[in-house]
């Protein structure tokens, strides 16, 4: 078994900043050094749970190398857009982005968000999603809409782990952030049917507990590149 302490681990669900239901850290640099996290791919809680635009400009004003922006994107027509036009989108300095498609309310499979999403996709960007924010059977039209959309699917937990193989199954440019798939073996299974390449270590702290899934990876009964893919790998190659 592999010690991942001498390999690149990033993180790539984690958020910065105040939370409002709760007393968290805001600068997640402290746990990433404790846990042995080279970099993390963070989205801003303000952009998650209050203002966009507000939000992904703090993001954008962070300037720490270790800390890779994810902005949130609210497709919409003029004036209910976040950011105001796609242009601003496809102008970012970025290689994921993130949906919020329940919170923000808009359609994922929309009119708008097709636009958006098939611009993105031409640009090759990735676009991140929570699970509890969409469903498989909207995953599976928006991948028939547009087949070149790199989507990264966020907190899938292990309760769905059946829904979630079949969507692996049907999308092949699904990748699956594995923090929350911490049932027996559930993290071995995904990477003998569908390969590690399409797995990506991920957190979602500070909301979620980042010693699990950093304790997951350590004990993964997986090959070393299998690991490495796992912990860094697919992640660099996605973006």
């Amino acid at each position: 078994m592999p010690k991942l302490v001498d390999l690149p681990v990033v993180d790539a669900h984690r958020l910065v900043g105040p939370v409002p239901f709760d007393d968290l850290p805001a600068d997640p640099r402290p746990d990433m050094d404790r846990l042995g996290i080279e970099a993390a791919c963070v989205t801003h809680t303000l952009s998650l749970y209050a203002d966009p635009v507000a939000g992904n400009e703090a993001l954008f004003a962070l300037g720490d190398p270790r800390l890779i922006p994810v902005p949130v994107v609210v497709p919409g027509v003029p004036g209910a857009g976040a950011p105001a036009t796609l242009d601003e989108v496809l102008d970012w300095d970025v290689r994921i982005v993130r949906l919020c498609p329940e919170r923000h309310r808009f359609e994922l499979t929309g009119p708008v968000a097709l636009r958006w999403l098939a611009a993105m996709a031409a640009r090759d960007l990735t676009v991140a999603v929570d699970l509890e924010e969409t469903s498989p059977a909207g995953l599976r039209t928006l991948a028939a809409e547009l087949p070149d959309l790199r989507v990264l699917l966020l907190n899938p937990g292990y309760r769905r782990l059946r829904a979630v193989a079949e969507l692996m199954e049907a999308v092949p440019n699904l990748w699956l952030e594995i923090g929350t798939v911490n049932t027996q073996r559930g993290v071995e299974w995904l990477a003998e049917r569908y390969g590690a390449d399409r797995l990506v270590f991920g957190t979602g702290a500070p909301v979620l507990d980042d010693c699990g899934p950093r304790f997951l990876l350590d004990h993964l009964e997986l090959g070393a590149a299998e690991v490495e893919l796992i912990a860094s790998g697919a992640l660099r190659r996605l973006m």
